[in-house]
């Protein structure tokens, strides 16, 4: 990873700036049926509408694009379009034998795109970070109320899949691995697994952010742990960062960030959805406010990683860094 110093350094320099919701820009194309499908997979038997990380192979420009309009709003990381890339999560579309190049190729677009930018502006260079979502499987939890013991996956399957998906984000030049939106922290630690299997076996050492997701106004993750439980479960590796993201607005998700660091000695990230959604699953925090919401985690010394989840654009990303840019990053001792 000859990235990951330069990394380190970045971080105990200035708060680094995520980007924003691929998602919600990509509802911006209205892309069609045809769309998805492209010429490759116009005969496949299943609909593939919504699958947004199917668009690395039949839209490689648009996401090409959101992720430099990421970058001109004033992104340190762009997260590679691979959320729901695994084995697990691609068997709704019939397309687990995909999952290897739907990886790959979607950080090779991050990779370029990334090192493009950081060419033109060395003294801020650009990274790229493997996003690993939590898949459509929980392995704590039941799906079937009638049936309490009932697990719809194995921890080894999920770490099965997350290790291919984990080597396939590194083989295409991902300089970080997210596991994020975390709702099941024994899923979390299936990835985890695997990624440390990849370590081993690689001899190599990858820098690893780790964010949960706060479901509710409890503080609790979906599987029921606290913003403490959940730190002290993923704790054991020698992550990068530790945070929280989607689910809560920066507002609301601001005690258990302080939680998280006063009780961590691993850098911490924050990217909040805009706000919380109305009747209509929309988000209405504007790009201003949203980014003065952060400014209180910037002023507490709260964060080193701040950037957006669900409903955010390259406007809100472009406000946050222009607000972060004057704050100094939470301070901790680098352990590489």
């Amino acid at each position: 990873m000859q990235n990951s110093d330069i990394l380190y350094q970045n971080l105990q320099q200035r708060i680094l700036v995520l980007d924003g919701a691929m998602g919600t820009m990509l509802q911006r194309y209205q892309f069609t049926e045809e769309d998805y499908r492209g010429e490759r997979f116009k005969n496949w038997e299943s609909p593939l509408k919504g699958n947004n990380d199917l668009l690395s192979l039949t839209q490689p420009n648009a996401i090409e694009e959101i992720h430099k309009k990421y970058l001109e709003a004033g992104a340190d990381i762009i997260e590679t379009n691979t959320f729901s890339a695994t084995t697990i999560a691609m068997a709704d579309y019939h397309m687990e034998d995909l999952v290897y190049e739907l990886n790959y190729e979607s950080a090779k677009i991050a990779r370029k795109v990334c090192d493009e930018f950081t060419a033109l502006t060395p003294e801020k260079p650009r990274f790229v970070a493997g996003s690993i979502g939590p898949t459509n499987k929980t392995a704590s939890l039941s799906p079937d109320v009638n049936d309490p013991g009932y697990r719809a996956i194995t921890f080894d399957e999920l770490r099965i899949a997350y290790k291919q998906q984990a080597e396939a984000l590194l083989d295409g030049g991902s300089d970080i691995l997210l596991v994020e939106t975390i709702f099941d922290t024994l899923n979390a630690k299936a990835a985890l697994f695997a990624i440390d299997q990849i370590q081993e076996e690689r001899k190599i050492q990858i820098p690893i952010m780790v964010s949960g997701t706060i479901t509710d106004a409890s503080g609790r993750t979906l599987s029921g742990q606290t913003a403490e439980a959940f730190l002290v479960s993923i704790s054991h590796l020698n992550l990068l960062s530790v945070g929280f993201n989607c689910a809560l607005g920066a507002k609301q998700l601001t005690p258990y960030l302080e939680t998280i660091s006063n009780n961590s000695e691993f850098y911490i990230s924050a990217y909040p959805n805009a706000g919380l959604p109305n009747a209509f699953g929309q988000y209405d925090e504007s790009p201003e406010f949203m980014a003065e919401q952060i400014r209180e985690y910037a002023e507490k010394g709260l964060v080193n990683i701040v950037g957006g989840c669900c409903g955010t654009t390259p406007d809100h990303i472009a406000a946050i860094a222009k607000i972060v840019k004057n704050y100094q990053p939470r301070k901790v001792d680098v352990m590489i």
